[in-house]
């Protein structure tokens, strides 16, 4: 008596007496069991009999006949699927409508995914019904399984054939038709697609070897032509827009019923065709490309043009190039405008301000610069102005790109440095804001001014240049004292001081440390005379050291007054009391002086500088029609030429004419004379004349700076070579030079032909000597 196992009862194997097997009455009442199972009739038989049929012809040897006979059946019933769902649906090629073509592909492509899960559901059961021979005979006999065959016989009757050609056409009809902005049955697609990735052929699966690669054909042309369409219908951020929308749709289709497997291929494409071939054109497109984009703020589309360039070859080159070009391109115009306006050459005449009430209504308003000023501080403005607008598209399109913000600094490097004069101006520029500019303003805003400024200075290459010109500047902020902020002032000696080191800024915080020490002074001066008869001019002085500011002593002393004089002696008793082996050397170029004047009408409180108090002292004890001529002045105060004609004009050809100058004009002569103007009025009481004031330099200056600044080069570049030898002792032409040019590069770009004619200065002065080989140099200690 057999036994199973609780839930699994065994399957009896067949009785040995009695009704003899019959193989083939066995087949026949199978195979109508399995044509009915196919019917979709499997409710009606019995699992258990047509197992055992299936079991019996297999332990009966005849698996052969079993696994045939079902291939047989399982073929005659794809041909009959194939005969009535799939064929019928073949598309009429006389369809020319669009949307009833795309009706009948979805009706074929339903046709196939009916036929396959019609196969896939008979299939199943078969599967079911016939486990014992596939556990049994495929190893055996080495075929595949149920299942297996049942897909290869698939592949045969209904994908080999020409239902495959019509099937691909199907779906790339489809695809075609939803490119055009149709809307179609994704799943109808998808479902046949499906059934294309279960089916493997030798070469792969149905969909890689027969459906994707005519799909990437399709869409190589299709997006050829599209290229060409859209580069000459759309503008720029058009052309960016549905290349995007491009780029979605497609991601969307292999998402949505294609492969990802194909997404690297689509992707090349359409970078092939809408993107690499193109790059330059789009983003150079007049009137639309980039530089009209950024005019226009269009940060939105500058986003999408780095999000589509930024992953394509070649893309991240050609947004930086443009960006450049670009840059340069504005920044010429900025500097062409800056040199042709005002000419730059600092001749604008010297203003004269007011003081008193008309000044104090005038100060609720922000002061203008003077004249010759304006186009330097324009220029720098323009400079910071281009700044922010690039460095806005970089955050917020370019999401901070790092490559392309070393391309940005690279452009504005450039064309800052193709500027002769931008040393200079951005000098000017900061001048302008620590003494007027910053009024009323935070000190959050005021940091971010001097922040925008460092950037400028961070462009310069000839530091040194800057040096010079920002030191004079500062230099009569602090003397005249029109800083509005000493916070500000040392602020801004702190951020240079963190771009170029101690060494850039010592001199110019030894300027400071004298005016405080000054300062000092000074207090103990007044203590001083307080105790002894004091002079009948009050002064104030500040001792400069002689290193530290960019003043030098005059050729020849000027002749100071009995009165300016006594005042010196004064001072300058008190100050050797306290410091000896010391020597004082008065600059009264840089001074100037408050002095009350009477006039017919009334008097004025004068502000004026030390040579035009020098001046009009000569005025002093002669008559009202008494004049003094050009050489008697000179004579008489020994002022340098180009300073007593500069001061002569301010009293006399300037707005408020305290001089009256024979003969009447702007300009003086050696010829002229002069009066003192005692109908002279004015309807305010305190009036400033001749102030000091920055503007850019003449051209004669410009070159006397530009020779002081070589000279110091040529010792800067003397020192650093020295220095770098005494450490080697020995090394080649180009190696010293590299080094040397390296060293030097936080002060200033030294030509190596300098460096070279320093070298051979030093060989003459025996620092170095030149080694038999003609390409290196020993030092010599």
């Amino acid at each position: 008596m057999s036994t199973a196992r609780r839930g699994r009862p065994k399957i009896k194997p067949p009785k040995k007496h009695g009704q003899e097997f019959s193989a083939e009455r066995t087949w026949v009442a199978l195979s109508k069991s399995i044509k009915e199972v196919q019917n979709h009739n499997a409710a009606n038989l019995s699992f258990e009999e047509n197992y055992r049929y299936a079991y019996n012809m297999v332990l009966h040897k005849k698996d052969e006949m079993l696994y045939n006979g079902v291939s047989a059946l399982v073929a005659e019933h794809l041909d009959t699927l194939a005969e009535e769902h799939i064929i019928p649906r073949f598309p009429a090629g006389s369809i020319g409508d669009p949307i009833q073509r795309s009706q009948a592909d979805e009706l074929l492509l339903k046709g196939l995914k009916d036929v396959w899960d019609d196969h896939e559901s008979s299939m199943t059961k078969l599967g079911q019904l016939l486990k014992y021979m596939d556990r049994i005979y495929p190893e055996k006999a080495h075929v595949p399984t149920t299942w297996v065959k049942g897909l290869e016989l698939f592949l045969v009757h209904i994908i080999k054939t020409p239902i495959k050609d019509h099937l691909v056409t199907a779906i790339l009809k489809q695809v075609q038709h939803e490119r055009e902005g149709y809307v179609i049955n994704r799943s109808a697609v998808k479902g046949c697609v499906d059934v294309f990735h279960r089916l493997e052929t030798d070469h792969g699966t149905v969909y890689k070897t027969e459906l994707e690669k005519k799909f990437l054909e399709e869409s190589e042309t299709f997006y050829k032509s599209e290229a060409q369409h859209l580069l000459s219908t759309c503008e720029c951020p058009e052309y960016l827009r549905r290349v995007e929308s491009r780029y979605q749709s497609e991601d969307s289709r292999i998402h949505h019923y294609l492969s990802p497997q194909t997404g690297p291929g689509l992707r090349k494409i359409l970078e092939d065709t809408l993107l690499i071939p193109n790059l330059s054109t789009v983003i150079s497109m007049p009137n639309s490309g980039l530089d009209s984009m950024i005019d226009t703020d269009k940060f939105d589309d500058l986003a999408r043009l780095y999000r589509l360039y930024l992953p394509v070859q070649g893309g991240l080159s050609c947004l930086k190039r443009t960006l450049r070009e670009s840059i340069n391109r504005r920044g010429k115009d900025l500097n062409d405008i800056s040199l042709g306006v005002g000419g730059g050459d600092g001749e604008g005449e010297e203003g004269q301000e007011e003081e008193g009430p008309k000044r104090k209504e005038k100060g609720k308003a922000k002061a203008r610069p003077p004249p010759g000023a304006l186009p330097a501080i324009k220029w720098v403005q323009d400079v910071l102005d281009l700044k922010d607008k690039f460095d806005r598209v970089w955050r917020d399109s370019f999401e901070s790109d790092r490559e392309v913000e070393a391309s940005l600094n690279e452009a504005f490097e450039s064309f800052v440095n193709n500027h002769p004069k931008a040393p200079e101006y951005t000098s000017l520029f900061i001048d302008d804001h620590l003494k007027r500019g910053i009024k009323g303003f935070t000190e959050a805003e005021v940091d971010s001014i001097l922040d925008k400024t460092i950037t400028v200075f961070r462009y310069i290459s000839d530091k040194d240049v800057f040096e010079r010109y920002y030191k004079g500047h500062l230099a009569k902020r602090l003397l005249h004292k029109r800083s509005v902020s000493d916070d500000a002032e040392r602020g801004m000696l702190s951020k240079l001081k963190i771009e170029s080191g101690y060494q850039f800024t010592s001199k110019l915080e030894g300027m400071f440390n004298d005016i405080k020490l000054s300062g000092d002074a000074m207090d103990e001066y007044r203590k001083v005379l307080e105790t002894r008869t004091a002079p009948s001019v009050d002064i104030n002085v500040t001792v400069m050291t002689a290193t530290f500011w960019p003043f030098s002593a005059p050729k020849a002393a000027p002749l100071m007054p009995e009165i300016l004089s006594e005042a010196c002696k004064s001072y300058e008793a008190f100050y050797f009391s306290r410091h000896s082996g010391r020597r004082l050397t008065w600059l009264t170029s840089q001074g100037n002086a408050d002095m009350r004047a009477t006039f017919r009408s009334r008097s004025h409180e004068l502000n004026v500088s030390t040579h035009a108090l020098m001046i009009l002292l000569l005025f002093e004890k002669l008559g009202d029609d008494d004049f003094l001529t050009y050489s008697e002045i000179k004579e008489a105060t020994e002022i340098e030429e180009s300073d007593l004609k500069r001061n002569l004009q301010s009293l006399a050809c300037a707005k408020y004419k305290i001089l009256r100058k024979h003969p009447h004009g702007r300009e003086i002569d050696v010829d002229d004379s002069f009066s003192f103007n005692v109908d002279f009025q004015a309807s305010i009481q305190k009036i400033k004349i001749s102030t000091v004031s920055s503007k850019p330099e003449t051209p004669q200056e410009r070159k006397e700076t530009h020779d002081r600044i070589e000279e110091e080069r040529k010792h800067q570049i003397d020192a650093c070579v020295v220095r770098i030898m005494k450490d080697r002792k020995h090394m080649g032409h180009n190696e010293l030079v590299n080094e040397v040019t390296r060293q030097l590069a936080s002060r200033f770009n030294p030509d190596p032909l300098a460096i070279k004619k320093r070298i051979e200065a030093l060989i003459e002065r025996e620092y170095l000597e030149r080694c038999e080989d003609r390409k290196s140099y020993n030092y010599m200690a």
